[in-house]
């Protein structure tokens, strides 16, 4: 999804979605968050993730 990437595969994955290919035909689609394309180990690049931000929120909201 981050980078506009995609590619067809098998599945056995239940979804709603339907893309149409570049051939013309309906496959169904599913999003994907990390692929060859974005992952850290096949890109060389890491890419800096905002957990403290959510954990921070976290402990303050379940701190009572």
């Amino acid at each position: 999804m981050s980078n506009d990437y995609s590619f067809i595969t098998k599945s056995c994955i239940d979804t709603r979605e339907i893309v149409k290919w570049e051939d013309g035909n309906e496959y169904p689609l599913v999003k994907l968050e990390i692929s060859h394309t974005s992952h850290p180990f096949y890109t060389g690049k890491m890419k800096l993730v905002d957990t403290a931000g959510r954990i921070d929120k976290f402990r303050t909201r379940y701190n009572k």
